[in-house]
């Protein structure tokens, strides 16, 4: 059945209206995560779905290798100069954009704390420089440390790990070491000056650097192009 505008479906436009109205009020698209709930879909797959569709048709397009990589190029005849779309559909925006704390999380006054070292931020998305120096200490639970091994934390930036439960602005505890097994996620040091926590597969003797979004592709790296920094051991999120 042709959708409307001859070209788009009603969840098609939805979709496109809620993205539209979002960067107009932040400047920046949704995440998959709100556009699920604004439309109200059971899963992400979905929106994976709707989004492509979109791309196809020449409606939006995806930016490589940036966080919340979506531009919009043109709107349907239903969306221009009406202020709301056919059939009366308001999206549901999200105001708070942090998902609900997760289950079995503990607040760091339940257990006694530890002081780590902030050592700055990594990226989760385009690799960023390499891990700065130390800029302040944070206190996380003695319980998400393990042994006499050396811990220290680092701040999350981008979206590429957000399948994962990590998203932007979280608090990662890494447990300093040098090698990982394949599944673990890791800070990984690319040619000696980017620093990216991805997952970690060896494939013979390439690496393969997973991201936890579609949105983003696996990196394939020789392996002496890769260097262990520490492997993630627990997460802190505020609300």
């Amino acid at each position: 059945m042709p959708g409307i505008d001859g070209m788009l479906t009603k969840k098609q436009i939805q979709l496109l209206d809620f993205i539209q109205k979002r960067m107009a009020r932040d400047g920046v698209p949704p995440s998959f995560d709100e556009m699920k709930e604004a439309l109200d879909l059971r899963s992400k797959s979905g929106i994976h779905r709707l989004v492509t569709a979109l791309e196809e048709r020449g409606f939006i397009r995806r930016l490589p290798h940036r966080a919340r990589a979506l531009e919009i190029v043109r709107l349907p005849d239903a969306l221009l100069g009406a202020a709301e779309m056919k059939g009366g559909f308001t999206p549901r925006v999200i105001s708070n954009t942090r998902p609900p704390r997760p289950r079995g999380a503990i607040a760091i006054a339940d257990s006694p704390a530890v002081e780590l070292p902030l050592m700055g931020r990594i990226a989760a998305g385009v690799p960023i420089e390499a891990i700065s120096e130390v800029s302040h200490h944070v206190a996380v639970p003695g319980t998400m440390l393990s042994g006499r091994e050396h811990h220290y934390a680092l701040e999350v930036q981008g979206d590429s790990m957000i399948e994962a439960g990590i998203n932007d602005g979280d608090v990662v505890v890494i447990r300093e070491q040098d090698t990982a097994e394949n599944g673990d996620i890791i800070v990984a040091l690319v040619d000696g000056h980017e620093a990216t926590l991805k997952r970690y597969r060896r494939r013979g003797g390439m690496i393969a650097l997973e991201a936890a979004n579609p949105a983003y592709e696996t990196r394939i790296l020789p392996e002496e192009s890769v260097r262990i920094q520490g492997r993630l051991v627990g997460l802190i999120r505020s609300y």
